[in-house]
C-alpha cells in the first residue's frame, strides 16, 4: 500500500519560513519523480516544485529563489523549504509521486500516480 504523509504546515506571518515534509511508504523516492502542489479555492491545483530521480529540480516562477525542494532517499522523505513566505502562498500543500524518471513542476498533476492528504499553509500579512 502506497502512502504519502505530509506534515509541517501551519500559520506564519509574511516573510516567515516553514519546512514541509512528506514521508513516503510503499514506493521509493529514488525511483519516482516527486513534487509539491498547492491548491486553493481561487487558484485550483498547481505544481510548485518537482525533483526528478536524478535530482534535477524545477520550480514555478513565483516561488523561485524562495522555495527549495529536496529529498532524502535513505529516509524516503520529500521536503519543501519555504522562505520569505507571502500571503499568496496560502494554500493546501500536497506531495505527489509519479512512476517515471521525468516530471515537471509546470503541471496540474493529472500525470501523478500517488498523492498525500495535504497540509495547510496560511500566511498572514
Amino acid at each position: 500500500q502506497v502512502q504519502l504523509e505530509e506534515s509541517g504546515g501551519g500559520s506564519v506571518q509574511a516573510e516567515g519560513s516553514l519546512r514541509l515534509s512528506c514521508v513516503v511508504s510503499g514506493i521509493s523516492t529514488s525511483t519516482h519523480c516527486m513534487a509539491w502542489f498547492y491548491q486553493s479555492p481561487d487558484k485550483g491545483r498547481e505544481g510548485v516544485a518537482a525533483i526528478r530521480t536524478d535530482g534535477t529540480t524545477q520550480y514555478r516562477e513565483s516561488v523561485k529563489g524562495r522555495f527549495t525542494i529536496s529529498k532524502d532517499n535513505g529516509a524516503n522523505t520529500l521536503y519543501l523549504q519555504m522562505n520569505s513566505l507571502k500571503p499568496e502562498d496560502t494554500a493546501m500543500y500536497y506531495c505527489a509521486a509519479r512512476s517515471s524518471d521525468y516530471c515537471t513542476a509546470l503541471s496540474l498533476g493529472d500525470e501523478y500516480n500517488y498523492w498525500g492528504q495535504g497540509t495547510q499553509v496560511t500566511v498572514s500579512s
